[in-house]
């Protein structure tokens, strides 16, 4: 059983007597914040190690949490959002959030959620030179990319790419953090130029390109690079 401690902050009390025994049925300590104040408090004082939190709060935006926390925590920071706020949910990704799901979800996804921010937040700390996942393999060190012992050749542009995405493995990136990331602030909107790229990516990296299975799109908000359950 894991020891970790979740903040789940949401103002609705139908959804904190959903995940409280839910994520102590994981395995979590779970504590509680209904406002931004509190959370803030909460992450202070109780040192959680991953916050679930909620857009609409009552006493101020879900967003300035996220830019609160992140002045001085890189606290995992998953996001509760509604369909219809998606403008909201990407706003709060580029402002730091790991990740997001959606209302109403499920509780198998939620925790996988979970564990995949903490495992992000276990190998940041480590700094591995190699990640792995389907056959490929992205050695940081010798800027080598292969699959199955081969190695693959890509531009500068589609290696800073997988590079961004490798260091967010598991998590979203956005479509403005990869541009203005790769291409510069300038070109922040210019969708046109992701889309190309990412195509070419998959070409060369992919099994299948037609049915990518490493870099996935979030529909209207970015791409996710999968990585192996045991990396």
């Amino acid at each position: 059983m894991t020891s970790e401690r979740i903040l789940v902050v949401d103002d609705e009390p139908q959804i904190q007597r959903f995940l409280k025994p839910a994520l102590k049925a994981a395995g979590y300590d779970v504590v509680e914040a209904a406002n931004g104040a509190e959370a803030l408090k909460a992450v202070a004082t109780l040192a959680p190690d991953l916050v679930i939190l909620d857009l609409g709060l009552p006493d101020m935006d879900g967003k300035e949490v996220v830019t609160s926390l992140r002045g001085w925590t890189t606290i995992p920071i998953i996001i509760l959002s509604a369909r219809e706020r998606e403008s909201e949910k990407i706003a709060a990704l580029d402002l730091g959030a790991d990740d997001y799901i959606e209302k109403p979800f499920g509780i198998g996804e939620l925790t996988a959620r979970i564990r995949t921010a903490l495992r992000h937040r276990e190998r940041a700390a480590a700094a591995p030179a190699n990640l792995s996942t389907d056959g490929l393999v992205i050695d940081t060190v010798h800027r080598i990319v292969s699959r199955d012992g081969e190695a693959i050749r890509l531009t500068p542009k589609e290696y800073d790419l997988l590079i961004l995405l490798s260091r967010h493995a598991g998590r979203v990136v956005t479509h403005k953090a990869l541009l203005t990331a790769v291409w510069g602030p300038a070109h922040g909107e210019d969708l046109h130029y992701l889309r190309v790229f990412i195509g070419q990516l998959r070409q060369k990296i992919e099994r299948d390109p037609t049915h990518p299975t490493i870099v996935r799109t979030e529909p209207g908000v970015g791409y996710r690079l999968t990585v192996d359950q045991d990396a």
